[in-house]
């Protein structure tokens, strides 16, 4: 008989920009508050799995929790990190090896563009000094040819941000709690066309904790589980149009958002239709579009009129982003796949707020998805 994963505590750091706060420090926070949620110790847990990008390694933590000797893996998978390191606390404890483990990221980002160098993605210099490393030109032509591809007008990537800006409102750990008008997203400056300045995210600050248990033992923690029914990883395919890939294959294949979310629906036993609340990668507006229907969350094309017909606000049929997503928090690289998490088991408990899906919602999807091409999703349920 299988091993149920429940998410039994939950933590979080408020994500924007905290002067004086260092990131492990944003982390340690998250990591207390998910402790206290679940009434437990940090000598309680068996073993951890945390992730930063920029703010030192993870497992630096141990000094500001406690020196207990637990086994703490440090991970990092690009914007794929936090996805990625529930996905090794999961099974940590499928496989039998522990009862309670914890998921953890955390960031401390400097302003401005995230600086990535050819050099740790395998390529030569030639690549960044052409300017190709500036992922703002990959996800413009990206979503250019969607577009194109399936008859959309750009009008639905204002509309993409402005949703995102007012959930980011309701949300009191959010960055960007300013509502901005489709025409006002429109109207700013074009960085990458079709994409203007405030349909892309910024990289940020925060922490976010998971704590997580056998299902059998979720009572001894708390009387609100939320039971993680899969978590799926998968890498690109030769075929697939990617970020920093210096080339093009003549054959097109899906790329592995489309992979792992058929594979964490199919590990769950539960459809893309029962989903009732999903947070999606949204590095700007044309993301969320495409992993829409990559997730299948929706088919290609349909996008448009879910978009237009308030079908993914928050009192939606399909409400995504939530929380306000990467372009009303900003993208911490460690925290933020653990910040859809960390939403959804709010929206599941009921726990959200003002930015809370009304109707009992009982299915929560995620997806993030990392350079050079890495998806991480998850079904969640209680």
């Amino acid at each position: 008989m299988s091993t149920e994963v429940a998410i039994v505590g939950i933590g979080i750091h408020p994500f924007g920009r905290t002067d004086g706060v260092s990131g492990r420090a944003q982390g340690a926070h998250a990591a207390r508050e998910a402790l206290r949620d679940a009434g437990i110790g940090w000598e309680d847990v068996q073993a951890a799995f945390g992730g930063s990008d920029a703010a030192g390694n993870a497992d630096a933590l141990v000094a500001d929790l406690g020196l207990t000797g637990i086994e703490f893996v440090n991970v990092l998978n690009g914007c794929a990190t936090g996805g990625s390191a529930l996905a090794m606390a999961d099974r940590a404890i499928r496989s039998g090896a522990y009862d309670v483990s914890m998921a953890i990221g955390f960031d401390k980002h400097p302003p401005g563009a995230f600086n990535a160098s050819p050099a740790q993605y395998g390529l030569g210099d030639w690549y960044g000094d052409v300017g190709m490393m500036v992922t703002t030109q990959f996800f413009g032509m990206k979503i250019q040819r969607y577009l194109h591809d399936h008859d959309m007008g750009p009008s639905v990537l204002s509309l993409v941000a402005a949703k995102a800006f007012r959930n980011g409102a309701l949300n009191p750990n959010a960055w960007r709690r300013t509502p901005m008008s489709p025409e006002a997203i429109a109207g700013s400056p074009m960085l990458s066309d079709p994409l203007t300045k405030y349909m892309f995210c910024s990289p940020a600050e925060g922490g976010v904790a998971l704590v997580l248990a056998r299902g059998d033992i979720a009572h001894r923690y708390t009387d609100r589980p939320v039971f993680l029914r899969s978590v799926a990883m998968r890498t690109r395919h030769y075929g697939t149009f990617e970020v920093f890939s210096p080339s093009l294959a003549p054959e097109r294949v899906d790329g592995p958002t489309v992979v792992a979310a058929a594979a964490a629906f199919e590990a769950a036993g539960i459809g893309p239709s029962e989903v009732d609340v999903a947070q999606v990668q949204d590095t700007e507006s044309g993301a969320e579009v495409m992993h829409m229907a990559e997730t299948g969350l929706c088919k290609h094309g349909e996008q448009e009129d879910l978009i237009g017909s308030g079908a993914t606000e928050i009192g939606g049929s399909l409400p995504i982003n939530t929380d306000g997503g990467c372009l009303a928090n900003g993208e911490p690289i460690g925290a933020s796949g653990l910040r859809q998490v960390y939403e959804n088991v709010l929206q599941l408990r009921g726990d959200a707020g003002d930015h809370q899906v009304p109707g009992d919602p009982r299915v929560g999807f995620t997806h993030v998805y990392g350079a050079p091409g890495i998806s991480a999703c998850t079904v969640l349920s209680r």
